[in-house]
């Protein structure tokens, strides 16, 4: 039988898979706010100082993991998403939102109130990624 600990688990990161990986973490912390922790010399390898789960970028294609897993498999047009969403919590959506923009990520869809009690914005990132900025939704 497994032990507690390990089906317990602690989330420790998103990677994100990106064209330039040093443009990328620079866009985020630009656009998002964010302190890069780290970018290795090979620019293979980047982290955002992001609280307890790490946000990391790493190239679209990589020996060490195309032969494992497969390779990533990006949308066929700017038209369509990637099954993952990138979502950031703010207290002032607007005020984020135009940061985003301002920073050079692409405008999907202005903040708007929505019927949950949240306030949502959604940009794409330099990659075409969707990053959805929304205010904490509170019990």
């Amino acid at each position: 039988m497994a032990s507690e600990g390990a089906v317990s688990p602690a989330f420790a990161y998103t990677v994100v898979y990106v064209k330039d990986v040093a443009k990328s973490a620079a866009f985020y912390s630009a656009a998002f706010g964010y302190t890069i922790r780290r970018l290795d010399q090979s620019h293979k390898w980047a982290e955002l100082e992001s609280g307890t789960t790490t946000i990391a970028f790493t190239p679209l294609h990589q020996r060490e993991t195309d032969a494992l897993t497969g390779a990533v498999q990006l949308p066929d047009s700017a038209g369509e998403r990637g099954p993952v969403e990138i979502c950031f919590d703010y207290a002032d959506v607007d005020a984020a939102y135009r940061r985003a923009v301002d920073s050079g990520a692409v405008p999907v869809s202005p903040p708007e109130q929505k019927s949950w009690g949240q306030k949502v914005g959604y940009v794409r990132d330099i990659d075409g990624i969707i990053v959805r900025m929304g205010s904490h939704v509170r019990a």
